[in-house]
């Protein structure tokens, strides 16, 4: 698997699939029209442009099953990273995986939130722990607040988020 520079962050797009549905449509309508009535838009028999048009859009649909496919391996590369090394830390995880650290902190983001991924991170060391009961922080503890993933930080002299082990 080919890994390019934030491609778990920056890979799917809505707006790629809109585009590849405005192509087909396109198409589609080109070959339609085109073939079986021979007049519109296209009064010199070029129905067969829609073919073209056509491709396109079935090539950005393709680009995009790839990249949710991609995004699939990439999260089980950092869990099983995580499992051979569970006191890891982000930018460990990041340097093992080869991944940039901003895709390290997204997929670890997105593990936790499929109930995949069970821990959290020192606010000293930024090393995975162990997931412990504690109490949930007051409202007067939570001043201040991870920039990466907007939890709560109850500890005025963390260097590192709890939650998503980003620096802060």
């Amino acid at each position: 698997m080919k890994y390019e520079k934030n491609q778990y962050s920056e890979g799917f797009s809505i707006c790629g699939l809109v585009f590849a549905g405005i192509f087909l449509y396109w198409g589609f309508n080109t070959l339609f029209n085109g073939f079986w009535f021979g007049f519109g838009p296209y009064p010199l028999n070029l129905w067969w442009l829609g073919f073209i048009w056509i491709f396109i859009g079935l090539a950005i649909i393709s680009g995009q099953i790839y990249a949710l496919s991609n995004r699939s391996r990439l999260r089980s590369i950092v869990k099983v990273h995580f499992i051979d090394n569970p006191s890891a830390s982000v930018e460990e995880i990041a340097a093992e995986s080869r991944i940039t650290i901003k895709d390290a902190r997204a997929i670890i983001l997105d593990l936790k939130a499929r109930g995949e991924l069970r821990g959290k991170f020192s606010t000293k060391t930024g090393q995975m722990k162990s997931v412990s009961n504690e109490e949930q922080p007051t409202e007067s503890q939570r001043l201040t607040y991870c920039q990466n993933c907007g939890t709560p930080i109850k500890e005025g002299s963390a260097v590192y988020c709890a939650y998503c082990g980003s620096r802060l």
